[in-house]
């Protein structure tokens, strides 16, 4: 990972003026920035200042400077901002979904004490530390905190993990406490995790384990169970100062450490499965960084300081022009940490395509959807095909691939020749066809041979055997009806229910399922024909066709 200089979008002042927390929003269209002044400015994803909101008191009698800011945090949804002070009160602004939305005090959280950290995971309650050891969740829908551990040490930082199912605590006496909200089946348990050999102020979760940094000038890993892995080791340096914050990209794969004028950028070598001696991103006059926060597409990095300056870096590992039409921007390794080696645009320019070692990825640019699986790609003989907007069908080392609306299922028998088939899914639902799960392929064994299968059960449900090499087929829109043409131009109708097959037109030179319907519409030599119950397929309706 590197970082390379992007824009100021704050200027410094001539003495202290300490930022105090930096956010960026989870759908990375804003970042928000809280000062000195205890005004909250908010930016748009290009470092345009867009609007900007006083915060207030627990108490107007005491004033405006009775309090400091502890924490800035957008919701998951991005729609409300947190802010931890510590006058004992944590406020909730909703600021809305457009660029000047009135901003509105929509919760509000009075404490026995005050607030010292604060992070919001992912579909999670909002946590924060406090100064007399408690750790809490506010609970937005019924406005009321509740602890959720208690210990004897001010907490001095909190971090949570990159999948949002726990996070962590660091407190004065050096000690760190991890909490899981649930199960996920990494093995993480609840409780205190280890001592580290200074107050852990800088403290980041990542996805193989945590790295503290603090005032002792050490960087320290820890792997799952607390065990000390790697150190750091900077005391010695005369150049260097002690660690003041850290954050961890989203992915998990890189932590970045701020001190005096200095970035040490860490990141993960998933092939020696250990931290890279860290990388010095050194900025004269930058002074002593305050606050980082990491866009969660994992491309910029905001660095706010204690002269009131906020610098933001790109954060790229390699970036690549694809065929003068695409920017391709590699921020980090994938989520099972392999990095993606290949990134193709397809489908008209509307899926791109990645590989890894150990993975495959495909990306709607159109939705922003994406999946990856697991799949050891050769690159040879691989096909994708696009046709259909619901599933996106690829072939690769006799496997067969079905994205549904980019979820991957894998079919167990071998791939068709997909030049000649038809997909189904869920695409009408009638009174006779109103199973909840109706997924079914159509395609070709071989010229002569139509194989349908469930998607669901992956089970073959008919097998349609002809006298003539099939070129053109298509289901209905609920799977229950085909229509196939052979080469001497015979178009024929296969009932799956009834497993019967009935030639309805001779010398057919078009055909096509109308959307939405069962209605056939079809051209021979002469006349249009329709059937507009395909069912009774002997009454059809011809209309003479005028030539010239």
């Amino acid at each position: 990972m590197l970082l390379k200089y992007f824009k100021n979008i704050l200027a410094p002042q001539d003495g202290a003026a300490k930022i105090c927390a930096v956010c960026w929003s989870a759908n990375n269209v804003k970042c928000a920035v809280c000062t000195s002044d205890r005004v909250v400015l908010l930016y748009d994803e290009a470092g345009e200042k867009r609007d900007k909101f006083s915060l207030k008191p627990a108490d107007p009698k005491f004033g405006k400077t009775s309090y400091t800011v502890k924490g800035l945090c957008f919701s998951p949804d991005s729609t409300k901002i947190a802010i931890g002070q510590t006058d004992n009160i944590i406020y909730v602004y909703k600021i809305g979904t457009q660029w000047g939305d009135k901003k509105v005090i929509c919760n509000k959280f009075v404490l026995q004490s005050s607030v010292t950290a604060m992070v919001w995971p992912n579909n999670q309650a909002l946590i924060f530390g406090q100064v007399d050891g408690k750790v809490r969740a506010a609970n937005m829908k019924s406005n009321k905190s509740s602890t959720i551990y208690a210990t004897n040490s001010y907490i001095v930082s909190l971090a949570a993990s990159p999948s949002g199912k726990a996070f962590i605590s660091g407190h004065a006496d050096c000690s760190i406490v991890r909490y899981t909200f649930e199960d996920d089946g990494s093995g993480e348990t609840r409780g205190l995790l280890c001592h580290h050999s200074s107050a852990p102020y800088a403290l980041a979760y990542t996805s193989h384990g945590i790295i503290v940094g603090g005032c002792d000038k050490k960087i320290v890993a820890y792997d799952r169970d607390g065990h000390c892995s790697q150190q750091f080791d900077f005391s010695r340096e005369e150049d260097e100062n002690e660690f003041t914050c850290a954050v961890c990209s989203p992915s998990g794969f890189s932590v970045i450490f701020g001190s005096f004028n200095r970035l040490k950028i860490l990141n993960w070598n998933p092939r020696k499965g250990l931290w890279e001696d860290p990388i010095n991103k050194i900025i004269p006059n930058l002074y002593t960084i305050t606050a980082l926060s990491w866009k969660p597409d994992g491309s910029r990095v905001l660095v706010g300081t204690l002269c009131g300056s906020v610098e933001v870096f790109n954060s790229t590992l390699k970036k690549i022009n694809y065929k003068k039409k695409f920017e391709i921007v590699h921020v980090g390794l994938n989520q099972y940490g392999y990095e993606i080696d290949n990134v193709r645009i397809m489908g008209s320019d509307r899926y791109a395509v990645a590989n890894s070692t150990q993975t495959i990825i495909l990306a709607d640019l159109l939705t922003n959807k994406f999946t990856e699986i697991p799949w050891q790609s050769t690159g040879e003989n691989e096909k994708f095909y696009f046709d259909n907007e619901n599933v996106i069908i690829y072939i690769a080392s006799s496997h067969l691939f079905f994205f549904y609306h980019l979820l991957p299922r894998t079919p167990a028998w071998p791939p068709p020749p997909l030049s000649d088939s038809s997909v189904r899914l869920n695409e009408r639902q009638t009174k006779r066809c109103h199973t909840g799960d109706n997924k079914r392929l159509a395609y070709l064994l071989d010229m002569k041979t139509v194989v349908i299968v469930d998607l669901v059960t992956e089970n073959a449900i008919a097998e349609v055997e002809h006298d003539s090499k099939v070129d053109w087929l298509e289901l209905n829109e609920t799977g229950r009806y085909l229509l196939f043409r052979d080469k001497k131009l015979k178009l024929n109708l296969y009932f799956i229910e009834a497993q019967q097959r009935v030639t309805i037109l001779n010398s057919c030179l078009y055909v096509q399922w109308v959307p939405g319907s069962d209605v056939v519409v079809a051209q021979n030599r002469g006349n249009l024909c329709i059937w507009y119950n395909i069912e009774a397929y002997e009454k059809v309706t011809m209309i003479p066709l005028k030539v010239g």
